[in-house]
């Protein structure tokens, strides 16, 4: 494939690193530094655009990619308040797009066990349920994109928690997410379960970016020949 990277910082270079490895070409590279090679001409010489940017830009990148009819797979976190216009979008355009909080298989696994074991835990109320995460300082947004998610399952099950907050509180309706931004963590997330008697703890910790970038470059030749809208949950067939 011919892939354009969106964003060609420590992400970016280590999707490179990939996909080269697998065989593909990084046709074109974008960043703040070259905007005014961001064009549909440009992007249409290319299979797939792989977007990992910030909150502030991925709607804009991704409107781009969509209007010039080019598969996007989207890593960046923190925006999905205009979900629906990019849903929408992709939509009318008749267009493909992946999107996930996170693109790393093992934390793929670990959605899936984070589901599970709250389902386990949904019938013992005497156990408290929080999460916290730890990034590198360079990460944008509070909580992160797989904290929510991993958030929002559990909310799905426990259902003396109404709502998820960003700090500690007293409040046993609402679930704690505790954010921590040390570098040089590329990412850690810990579910915990409190009770009186024992703790029960599932932890996933990314050693690097390359379990993200792998990933990404795997939605990607997912994506590349279809229409529609996607999650990483498809890409590994889970």
């Amino acid at each position: 494939m011919k892939i354009a990277l969106i964003g060609y910082g420590k992400m970016g270079k280590a999707i490179e690193a990939i996909a080269v490895e697998k065989g593909h070409t990084v046709a074109l590279k974008l960043d703040i530094h070259n905007p005014e090679d961001f064009t549909a001409e440009k992007l249409q010489q290319c299979d797939v655009a792989i977007e990992f940017t910030s909150p502030h830009s991925a709607v804009q990148n991704l409107t781009k990619c969509l209007e010039a009819g080019i598969p996007v797979v989207c890593g960046s976190t923190g925006w999905l308040a205009e979900w629906k216009t990019i849903e929408t979008l992709c939509t009318q355009q008749n267009g493909a797009l992946v999107y996930a909080s996170n693109y790393s298989i093992g934390v793929n696994l670990f959605f899936e066990l984070n589901t599970y074991l709250a389902k386990l835990m949904s019938k013992h109320t005497d156990y408290n349920v929080m999460l916290e995460e730890i990034h590198h300082t360079e990460k944008k947004d509070a909580p992160s994109g797989t904290a929510i998610t991993l958030a929002e399952q559990v909310l799905q099950h426990i259902t003396q928690k109404k709502n998820w907050v960003n700090h500690i509180s007293d409040n046993v309706d609402e679930l704690e997410i505790i954010s921590e931004r040390i570098d040089p963590a590329p990412g850690t997330h810990k579910i915990k379960y409190q009770s009186t008697i024992d703790d029960i703890e599932i932890i996933h910790t990314a050693h690097n970016r390359m379990g993200f970038a792998g990933g990404a470059v795997l939605a990607a030749e997912f994506i590349a020949d279809k229409k529609g809208i996607y999650n990483m949950k498809q890409v590994l067939g889970l």
